[in-house]
């Protein structure tokens, strides 16, 4: 055994580095991975009605993909996604996007890092909401969101104004996801493909941690090896591979009804 002497940070670093080399694969055009990570997100049981919106910057500064209001995200395909400015005019497809999209707008402006944003009323992240309890990142899997989640106590309402999208810009500050009390979740990443993984990753977490708490106290885990989890999880190469692999749970989701 070749290996058995090496300590666990030459383990590692040679770890990442051969994921780094055989995951990852070919990202697909902006409107199609919205249309999918809108599929996806259902198939994982984020669906709440009409409620939620999933948005990318689009290529002309100022704009950005959405989808059209009156469909479910199990509906959403790429030939039904829009193209809205900030004031939420259609630039290019046929419908309405949703009002409280405005918010995103806000987002964006704010956040030039921010290329994806996701929101939705999953129902485990809704029930903590509803507790007003801040998501507690305390299980490896969910380190992708280890020291990334903000938390609104205050539920400023439906969030159609002006006001509603300054309060959840500044409310999340330079973190990637923010828990809104009394609504849900939302995520804002660098790329569509983290943001749809941090949204099923964040309804997972909420579940684990109701779970937790109904049965005792959740307790936290140290920084550094959150820290080093994070690491682990959030190489661009596996980013585009699980993306991958929940395109194809989906794709079962909607063939077979399980995921």
């Amino acid at each position: 055994m070749k290996t058995i002497n090496l300590d666990k940070e030459d383990i590692v670093r040679e770890s990442l580095q051969k994921m780094q080399e055989n995951l990852g694969g070919d990202k697909l055009p902006l409107r199609q991975s919205v249309a999918l990570t809108c599929r996806i997100l259902y198939a994982f049981g984020h669906d709440s009605g009409l409620s939620g919106q999933i948005s990318a910057r689009a290529e002309k500064e100022g704009t950005y993909y959405t989808q059209r209001m009156g469909l479910g995200f199990d509906e959403i395909a790429a030939e039904n996604i829009l193209i809205v400015d900030e004031d939420l005019n259609v630039i290019e497809g046929s419908g309405m996007p949703n009002p409280a999209n405005r918010f995103h707008s806000w987002l964006y402006r704010a956040r030039p890092d921010i290329h994806c944003i996701v929101h939705t009323h999953a129902p485990y992240a809704s029930a903590l909401s509803m507790l007003e309890v801040p998501l507690e990142i305390a299980h490896m899997d969910a380190c992708l969101l280890y020291g990334q989640v903000a938390f609104l106590k205050k539920w400023p309402g439906i969030p159609v104004g002006n006001e509603e999208g300054e309060i959840i810009a500044q409310a999340i500050g330079d973190k990637k996801a923010i828990m809104l009390s009394h609504h849900g979740l939302l995520v804002g990443a660098g790329s569509v493909e983290e943001a749809c993984i941090m949204g099923v990753m964040f309804e997972r977490a909420a579940r684990l941690q109701l779970l937790a708490m109904a049965a005792g106290e959740v307790q936290k885990i140290s920084e550094d090896l959150g820290a080093e989890a994070q690491k682990w999880i959030c190489t661009p190469s596996r980013i585009t591979a699980t993306f991958a692999y929940y395109a194809r749970r989906a794709e079962r989701f909607y063939k077979n009804g399980v995921v």
